[in-house]
């Protein structure tokens, strides 16, 4: 497999809040496993993508700035492989990402999806929303403040006028959910989902003692489901599982760090990027 040239894009800084270690890692790890099999395999920013530097026809991509959605699209309009797909990393920026989790029939939250110039306190009490979750709805998480939990309407106003003074001009408000939050990683087209009830900080452990129990085959078919509609390859988020075991999806996220299973993770996500290379050669092949 010399032959094939593969280019890696790292996720540029201001979009790995707090893992842009983590980021790096699985992306070289990949890379590596892709060499172990005879690939070529350079890696680039987003930086030098947007500067037009990248030429190879196969492109694994952890990019999530704006500026590199159109890009990594004209590649694929023009016949190139791109992993995760420019359509799909956009389609994870959150207005984006709530809209066809609704509309897939993917258990999600209740949510409003709203103009930041806007009241939102008599929405939300229609709604009959009090504790929630505000989220900028434009691009991917790029601070904290982006994902931001509030107790009532009122305070609900004023983050969402924060983010009017920021600039953001859209915002998701989810509906808070009681339960425990499980974290999950996949790769479409493969068996492997990994998944494991969160417990604060990476030092902590815990047991799953007393954590509800819910179906873990159902769990992968509904992640499945959504990687499918968001036309996502590789994927992560986080999902509530409540007491009864049934569970509701809080956020899904495009080509995450997989820090917790980093080596188990890169071999996969380099057997089905090769398996993906050879499908789309036979159709190039099967046009010609």
């Amino acid at each position: 497999m010399a032959d094939i040239k593969i280019a890696g894009i790292m996720r540029a800084g201001a979009y790995s809040p707090n893992h842009i270690g983590n980021d790096a890692a699985i992306l070289n790890l990949t890379a590596e496993q892709l060499r172990k099999r005879g690939c070529e395999v350079k890696i680039y920013s987003e930086e030098q993508l947007i500067a037009g530097q990248v030429t190879e026809d196969v492109i694994i991509s952890m990019c999530r700035h704006h500026r590199s959605f159109p890009i990594l699209q004209k590649k694929e309009d023009e016949g190139a492989l791109v992993i995760n797909s420019g359509y799909g990393i956009e389609n994870c920026t959150r207005e984006r990402l709530t809209r066809i989790l609704i509309g897939s029939n993917i258990p999600t939250p209740d949510s409003l999806i709203v103009n930041t110039n806007e009241v939102v306190t008599e929405r939300m009490k229609e709604a009959g929303m009090t504790k929630a979750w505000i989220k900028r709805g434009d691009y991917h998480t790029m601070h904290k403040e982006d994902v931001t939990y509030v107790r009532h309407t009122e305070e609900a106003q004023e983050v969402v006028q924060e983010y009017f003074l920021r600039g953001i001009k859209r915002a998701v408000i989810n509906r808070h959910i009681e339960g425990e939050l499980l974290k999950f990683y996949g790769v479409y087209g493969t068996p492997w989902f990994h998944c494991f009830f969160h417990y604060g900080s990476r030092e902590a452990r815990g047991t799953d003692e007393g954590k509800p129990q819910f179906d873990h085959d159902k769990l992968k078919e509904v992640c499945t489901r959504a990687a499918e509609a968001l036309d996502i390859k590789i994927f992560g988020g986080d999902a509530i599982i409540l007491p009864d075991g049934s569970f509701t999806i809080i956020d899904f996220n495009d080509w995450p760090s997989f820090a917790p299973c980093r080596a188990e993770a890169s071999a996969v996500i380099a057997r089905a990027i090769l398996s993906e290379i050879k499908n789309h050669n036979a159709k190039k092949s099967a046009r010609k």
